[in-house]
């Protein structure tokens, strides 16, 4: 018989759709849909239609108790995907969250504290991009040391354009108590964690927010992070939903190179022949005024390299889906364990801290004042319940 984990789906909104079709469409190998669950009607008799053969539940409560699943993904807003997740767990199912891991620091460390308490589970988290092969290469080529040490990143993404009548579909979205902040929750999640996975996690950051700077809403839809890395170490990660023209653009400036990354598509490599302080010790006065003279070749350097591969929509998340498949059936390492959840989150509450407080914050920073000062502003709102 064919080996296969049966995922459970929690949550049939635009992302659980998609999985449900690819994998009903056989597209994920080892792996066969399992059953549904959606606590809205409409969404339930959409599941009815598109799925007839699939069981179907009202509540992430009954999927779990069904015995119809070896595994779930919590395809739910962000501040639910903790308590599914570990209701999961406990149940002795595996589990693959969607990004973020959750809202917060606090639900994050609960959840890889139960994931700990089940080492014989599965605890996986979707960062598809990390299965991207341009990520990936750049990835090796700065752990190869190819670039010599990091000493600056900048990651400009601004192509996340959403019009007001996007953030006026549901009265949960773009609300502290609802969805838990705007840009760097919702549409930037990625980018944070491949920035701290290619170029480290920072010591501290800085940062500038407009809240409903250029929307009318609540959260963030502008943001200006710097980020300290010790030992003169920097970078900027700018983000922004107003940019109509929108830029997608990461540099990471090393010893003895440099990468450029445009539109997520396209990497060009730039590798010194030596490093940059020594190409400049080694060029004298003569040497300088040939170099204002235009007469001087700095290309003789350096050596470049463009990089760019074929990536299929949607086949980075698939792969996602086969690689947690592969790690319950055969023991093939994860591409994005659940725990690495942490990082991005926690770089998110740090920057968003920053904002609040109009101060430079620790990475290390004090989760009980974040959540007070969450808490402070889903009071605000009235509209909500805070949030331990």
């Amino acid at each position: 018989m064919t080996r296969e984990v049966r995922l459970g789906i929690v949550g049939y909104g635009a992302q659980g759709s998609v999985y449900a079709q690819m994998i009903a469409d056989g597209q994920v190998p080892g792996m066969a849909l399992g059953a549904i669950a959606d606590r809205n009607p409409q969404r339930r008799e959409a599941v009815a239609r598109e799925h007839p053969d699939t069981p179907l539940h009202t509540s992430h409560e009954e999927l779990i108790a069904s015995r119809q699943v070896d595994a779930v993904i919590t395809t739910l807003p962000h501040y639910d995907h903790p308590a599914v997740a570990m209701a999961a767990l406990d149940a002795g199912l595996h589990v693959l969250v969607e990004k973020p891991a959750a809202v917060y620091t606090k639900q994050v460390r609960e959840l890889i504290e139960a994931a700990d308490a089940k080492p014989e589970l599965t605890f996986a988290i979707m960062f598809n991009q990390r299965t991207n092969p341009l990520y990936r290469r750049i990835k090796e080529i700065v752990d190869a040391g190819e670039i010599g040490a990091i000493r600056r990143s900048t990651w400009t993404i601004t192509t996340w354009w959403r019009p007001q009548g996007y953030y006026e579909q549901s009265a949960w979205r773009a609300t502290w108590g609802g969805e838990g902040g705007g840009v760097l929750v919702n549409q930037s999640p990625h980018q944070l964690d491949l920035w701290q996975w290619i170029c480290g996690v920072p010591k501290s950051v800085f940062a500038k927010a407009g809240f409903g700077f250029r929307r009318n809403i609540a959260v963030e839809d502008e943001v200006t992070a710097v980020a300290d890395y010790g030992d003169g170490v920097t970078g900027v990660f700018i983000t922004a939903t107003h940019d109509l023209v929108g830029t997608d653009r990461l540099e990471i400036l090393g010893d003895r190179g440099k990468i450029v990354v445009d539109g997520s598509k396209v990497a060009t490599v730039t590798r010194l022949s030596q490093d940059e302080v020594d190409i400049s010790a080694s060029i004298g006065p003569e040497d300088v005024r040939k170099m204002f003279r235009g007469e001087m070749q700095l290309e003789q350097y350096q050596d470049t390299e463009e990089i760019s591969f074929d990536s299929a929509w949607g086949s980075q998340h698939g792969e996602v889906l086969r690689n947690f498949a592969a790690h319950i059936l055969d023991g093939e390492p994860l591409l994005a364990p659940g725990a690495d959840g942490m990082h991005g989150v926690r770089l998110a509450n740090a920057i968003h801290l920053s904002a609040w407080l109009g101060k430079e914050v620790p990475i290390d920073f004090d989760e009980d004042l974040y959540l007070a000062e969450l808490n402070q502003r889903i009071r605000d709102e009235g509209e909500f319940p805070e949030r331990s």
